[in-house]
């Protein structure tokens, strides 16, 4: 695996680069914010010029693009008034340590990790910007098109959390740059069995757990706060209870019980929680493939999802778990080509 070096460090830009991979982390927005709320906070003045270096960052520009697409209000009338108005005076200090430490993480091994359960012609190409923002979620944006990584600076985060976070995120985005050919094998499905396949890929979410984590033997919140680790493992206690109901989920839609899109997206996307069915699910049956397969075959399932319901099949079968571990319905493996 060629090596990721680190190139360059100019300004808020940390670019790494490889033949697989380019990345930077750019804080910009972040700094500029900060350098407006301790000038206001040591009494000085603060001038067009420091405004200008904030409105004019590609983090603050891209995020202003991104709210544009979801046809929400962005505007630098309000934000002007959340840096100035808020409590970002109080919490300067700290949203400034925690920065500095998410600045001094090595990203080479979280994109070591990302690799190692990507096809070989898999492709990284991001910009993780750690954002200032009112708002406390943390995303992906433009995967196919500028793909970013937008986190945001949560002092309870700690640096182990932030590297792992990317690692997920970086998943993402390593498989969105295949996702064309795994799109082109659902393409001969009937529309309701189509339909029900391409909600598998939200699998997607379990398969970038165990990708961040770097394998089946590692915990995936093992750089977790406590709380969200205990979460995490109540959640996946409940696996056979999940697993049927996404099971009745796909079948709904293939027998006509969900027809419209609305209907369709409420429940699909009501499994996705914190972190719910389509992570512990999707986490727990890449697990038992790649111990009964090996990761190759795993691979092979995350380009077309629908495999991953087989496989496991297969998997409980040879481990003999039939009793302690559901089977998805021979019934719905037809439906979607893989019975």
């Amino acid at each position: 695996m060629p090596r990721l070096t680190l190139i360059a460090v100019l300004g808020a830009a940390l670019l790494y680069a490889g033949q697989r991979v380019q990345l930077r982390v750019d804080d910009a927005q972040a700094r500029a914010v900060l350098a407006i709320v301790h000038a206001r906070r040591a009494g000085e003045s603060v001038d067009s010029a420091a405004w200008a270096r904030l409105f004019s960052s590609e983090p603050y520009r891209r995020l202003a693009q991104r709210e544009a697409s979801l046809r929400r209000p962005f505007t630098e009338e309000a934000f002007r008034e959340f840096v100035v108005g808020g409590d970002l005076a109080s919490r300067a200090d700290h949203l400034r340590r925690t920065l500095e430490s998410w600045r001094s993480r090595d990203l080479q091994p979280s994109a070591r990790r990302v690799l190692a359960y990507l096809p070989a012609e898999a492709r990284i190409r991001a910009t993780v910007y750690p954002v200032i923002k009112p708002q406390s979620n943390s995303f992906v944006f433009d995967v196919r098109g500028d793909p970013a990584i937008f986190l945001y600076v949560d002092p309870a985060q700690s640096a182990e959390a932030f590297e792992n976070t990317v690692a997920h995120e970086l998943h993402h985005i390593g498989f969105a740059s295949v996702r064309s050919s795994a799109d082109s094998l659902l393409a001969g499905l009937p529309e309701r069995s189509r339909t029900a396949a391409e909600w598998m890929g939200a699998f997607g979410e379990g398969f970038a757990m165990l990708a961040a984590a770097g394998g089946p033997d590692l915990h995936p919140h093992a750089s977790s706060p406590p709380e969200e680790r205990a979460r995490w493992d109540r959640d996946i206690a409940n696996f056979a209870t999940d697993l049927r109901e996404l099971e009745t989920f796909f079948l709904d839609i293939v027998d006509g019980r969900l027809t419209s899109d609305a209907d369709v997206n409420a429940r699909g996307y009501g499994f996705f929680g914190v972190q719910g069915p389509w992570y512990t699910v999707g986490y727990r049956m890449a697990v038992i493939v790649e111990e009964r397969f090996g990761r190759d075959v795993l691979i092979e399932c995350m380009l077309d999802p629908r495999r991953i319901l087989a496989r496991y099949n297969e998997a409980v079968a040879a481990f003999g778990d039939a009793a302690s571990l559901p089977r998805w319905s021979p019934r719905l493996l037809r439906a979607i080509g893989v019975g």
